[in-house]
């Protein structure tokens, strides 16, 4: 039986992909509709493993924010690009460790939008602001941000899968530059990101995955080489391992399956600012 929409509404156009519900159907989410599910199967017709890529995306997020509000006196989040609530959000992973910390999400999927509301009734420490994460200015102008994050002590600032959707004039590693610029010393910056890795071995499958991404309803989804990656956290001392596969990224555990083809295709690292 096909899986129906639910009601869509006026505001969300449904003849493109979103590249947040993209995400919710990798993840087998139900914030979805027909347009994104397309885009998954296209991805599947040439990597079957494909979901792989968000679930590593969303493991290293956790890991990631575990690491930060256990290791580090950060009690305060900017998380650009949230996309939709799933299980183990930002606030939620560090705000169970430490309740005080501060989390602001920013995105501008009208979707995302939508539900974000819902999580700022969960604490008076959870935020939530539409603006375009690509535009560093903006986001680090916005009322809320500038009420609710204090630039004088360290932030935690993510962009979890975000940037390889990006491909406008500006270069990447300028936009982050613009965002690190402001953070003070002791401040740390996640970034996830599609990789080719330039083997014989895996390339060739990152390079199928981004042209059925180019060419989806989605039309966004590059994987950058890892001397590209390397720019977008510039002036930062990376912390141990420094860019890895997001699989291998201080895993929970020993591995004990070897790791599919797509786990190889996609990084993520933490920086931090001295």
């Amino acid at each position: 039986m096909a899986v129906q929409d639910p009601a869509v509404p006026v505001y969300i156009d449904t003849s493109k992909a979103s590249i947040a519900r993209v995400y919710d159907a990798f993840l087998n989410g139900k914030d979805n509709y027909e347009i994104d599910r397309e885009v998954l199967r296209r991805v599947q017709q040439v990597a079957p493993e494909a979901a792989q890529l968000a679930f590593d995306n969303r493991e290293f997020l956790i890991r990631a924010t575990r690491f930060i509000a256990l290791q580090t006196g950060i009690r305060q989040y900017l998380d650009c690009g949230s996309g939709l609530p799933t299980a183990e959000n930002t606030h939620q992973v560090a705000q169970r460790i430490r309740p005080d910390s501060t989390v602001v999400y920013v995105d501008n999927d009208p979707v995302v939008l939508a539900h974000g509301r819902a999580l700022l009734e969960e604490n008076d420490h959870t935020h939530f602001i539409a603006e375009d994460i690509f535009e560093p200015e903006q986001v680090l102008a916005n009322d809320i941000v500038q009420r609710n994050l204090d630039f004088t002590e360290p932030v935690a600032l993510f962009q979890m899968g975000t940037i390889h959707h990006y491909d406008g004039p500006r270069p990447p590693a300028d936009i982050m530059r613009a965002y690190i610029d402001v953070l003070a010393p002791g401040s740390i910056v996640g970034i996830t990101h599609f990789h080719d890795p330039e083997t014989t071995e895996h390339s060739p499958l990152a390079r199928r995955m981004e042209d059925v991404f180019l060419h989806s309803p989605m039309g966004t989804g590059l994987f950058r080489t890892m001397p590209v990656i390397q720019s977008m956290f510039p002036t930062l001392t990376m912390i141990d391992p420094g860019i890895t596969l997001c699989a291998e990224w201080w895993p929970d555990g020993p591995r004990l399956k070897p790791l599919d083809q797509v786990q190889y295709c996609i990084v993520g690292g933490l920086g931090m600012k001295q």
